[in-house]
């Protein structure tokens, strides 16, 4: 582990791609109290902070884990804008969540699709779906599972995840990072859409 404390960025990321769990540890290490403060200084609400916080890692977890970053000595630039972006979307949520303008052209706001009941069909596929994804999350290893559940099901932030099951926040978001992987990968094996969309 000191000897990876010593490497750049983009080699632990690389490192982390090859299996070195080891190196994100490092990488989380060296950036979870900048970037904490970061969004901490522009939502000025801890708990929101950190709930943003574990959005950032996640994305950058899982577009990492799917080869999608490129390496080129701006790594920091990459998650600090990440975490920026987790912030905007928070707020456009947050206005869109107060705002629903019945002027919006072409269809009243009561004739929208979220506004009127399910049919038959979509009632069908959201209930095959919900049962795919349960049988997924079975499938995954104990420990995975208990951190889905508790993060998705439960609304634990990862700081409660890992108190709760005695482990660092790394090994808690290391968890949820191969949960994630795990549950796309069983998908695509078995042909599972995951989403009704």
């Amino acid at each position: 582990m000191n000897t990876l404390k010593s490497i750049d960025d983009d080699q632990l990321v690389m490192r982390y791609v090859d299996g070195d769990s080891a190196a994100f540890d490092v990488i989380v290490d060296r950036y979870k109290d900048r970037i904490f403060t970061y969004i901490l200084r522009i939502v000025k609400d801890e708990v929101l902070a950190d709930d943003l916080f574990q959005e950032t890692f996640v994305k950058v977890i899982t577009t990492v884990s799917q080869r999608r970053y490129t390496p080129g000595g701006r790594f920091s630039q990459w998650i600090y804008r990440i975490a920026h972006n987790c912030i905007i979307d928070h707020y456009r949520r947050v206005k869109n969540e107060n705002l629903q303008s019945t002027d919006d052209g072409d269809m009243p706001v009561l004739n929208r699709k979220q506004y009127s009941e399910a049919t038959v069909e979509d009632a069908m596929i959201d209930n095959q779906t919900k049962s795919d994804i349960h049988k997924l999350i079975r499938a995954l290893p104990a420990n995975q599972r208990e951190v889905l559940v508790m993060r998705y099901y439960r609304d634990m932030s990862f700081k409660e995840i890992a108190e709760a099951t005695k482990v660092s926040i790394n090994t808690a978001l290391g968890r949820m990072r191969y949960a994630v992987i795990n549950i796309r990968r069983m998908a695509e094996e078995n042909n599972i859409v995951l989403s009704a969309q």
